[in-house]
């Protein structure tokens, strides 16, 4: 079993790899870093419960937390002009989503949605204070590079000696981290919306009716309308709750890293007035849009749910949050996250359901190896590994251990013993391993 010597100056335990296998050790990897807003939208059913559950929810794991202070807009504040409003039509990423929507009033902030979250990022500098947030800005403009040193999980060993090394090698440091850490930010602006069932199952069954009338013959339209009713009784209950979230990445190319240590880098040592005016005005730091994803569930009730109707919602919640996550994850190679193999023999990772998991998918494993002069982590394919249908963990949001709700179905189930999920694909893998899903 192959094992690179710089890997294992990473792994924080006091066993050895025998041990491992049984308790795998604490792996630490470079991880995306994400930030993650609401858009504050009109009033609907249970906005206050759907908020709060947001809110609440718990930050996704497998990315670092990199939250800054604005943690949500309203998109009225930022109306687009005449001449932004015609650029929706032009080919673009962004204005795709746009397109195909002429039927609604061009004043439609549904529509202009995208656009309107372009605006406010721009303008609030949202790029700048993540930016910021990276290398631990203070009040007189200084940063450090604390954050990074640890997020790029560079060895003690390591940050040792380039310490003892010149100011330009440090730089050096800085920089290699920025290629596979800082270019690494995300922020996910998630909008909901709450819509009761009743009142688009009666419009759905008035509609039925109307149209039954016109094409049934008198003798049947009893029993039809008899049918259609009885759909109306089934869908009218509770609500359906939409997410939909758009996701955008910090651009950090050598031109932006150039620059910010040029023209903007301010030491402690070394105070600049001048330079922090030009940090928070400055319009180097771009983010760029990625694309978005939807999710949706039915939020049903019974007389047997042991959780009130707002429990219910708040779980819910959270588990659209997890569902349209995990779409993005899917869709978009470089949000996809790395997750380290909890065992080797039987191969599992503590991923699961949440991650959107079904049974079939197939991840690449990764062998970490870091350049003993750079500090520079890289991945190595060294095989691939399919989860298997009937062991799949259950690890989404679920506050009660023993009851789990069922999307559109209020009954309950009781939890399995399964803690992790398993894969098959060979004996050649072990803990600390790292895997990443293929589309």
């Amino acid at each position: 079993m192959k094992k690179h010597l710089l890997v294992w100056g990473l792994i924080i335990s006091s066993g050895t790899f025998a041990q491992a296998q049984d308790k795998p050790a604490d792996l630490k990897f470079r991880r995306s870093s994400l930030h993650t807003m609401v858009i504050e939208s009109d009033k609907f059913p249970k906005k206050e419960i759907v908020l709060k559950a947001f809110n609440n929810a718990p930050f996704p794991e497998k990315y670092n937390d990199h939250q800054i202070s604005q943690k949500s807009f309203n998109p009225i504040n930022y109306p687009l002009t005449s001449e932004e409003k015609a650029s929706m039509y032009k080919p673009s990423k962004l204005g795709a989503f746009a397109t195909g929507l002429l039927e609604i009033e061009m004043d439609s902030v549904s529509k202009e949605m995208p656009l309107r979250i372009e605006k406010y990022l721009k303008k609030e500098k949202i790029a700048n204070k993540l930016v910021a947030k990276w290398f631990d800005r203070q009040a007189d403009g200084s940063f450090d590079s604390k954050l990074v040193e640890d997020r790029g999980v560079f060895n003690a060993s390591f940050l040792e000696t380039k310490a003892a090394q010149n100011s330009s090698d440090g730089e050096a440091l800085l920089r290699t981290a920025g290629e596979s850490l800082i270019d690494n930010t995300f922020i996910v602006i998630n909008k909901f919306n709450f819509v009761a069932n009743e009142p688009i199952a009666r419009a759905i069954r008035d509609a039925a009716k109307t149209v039954a009338a016109q094409k049934i013959p008198a003798m049947l339209l009893d029993k039809a309308n008899k049918g259609i009713d009885a759909v109306y009784e089934k869908t009218k209950e509770g609500y359906s709750i939409w997410a939909t979230s758009y996701l955008y990445k910090l651009v950090w190319d050598k031109t932006t890293s150039d620059t910010f240590y040029k023209d903007l880098w301010i030491d402690k040592t070394a105070l600049d007035p001048k330079k922090k005016v030009a940090f928070d005005t400055s319009d180097l730091f771009k983010l760029e849009f990625v694309g978005e994803e939807s999710a949706t569930g039915l939020v049903t009730f019974s007389l047997s749910e042991k959780r009130t109707e707002d429990q219910i919602i708040e779980l819910s919640t959270v588990r659209i949050i997890d569902n349209v996550y995990a779409k993005l994850q899917k869709k978009y190679d470089v949000f996809k996250t790395k997750t380290p193999l909890y065992s080797g023999d039987p191969i599992t990772a503590k991923i699961g359901k949440k991650e959107g998991l079904e049974g079939g998918e197939k991840f690449d494993v990764l062998e970490q190896n870091q350049d003993p002069k750079t500090g520079l982590i890289t991945y190595k394919s060294v095989g691939t590994i399919k989860v298997e249908k009937d062991a799949v963990w259950d690890n989404t949001f679920n506050p009660d251990d023993t009851l789990v709700p069922v999307a559109g179905n209020v009954e309950t189930e009781n939890k399995t013993n399964i803690d992790r999920t398993t894969f098959s694909g060979g004996k050649k893998f072990y803990a600390g391993m790292l895997i990443k899903q293929i589309k």
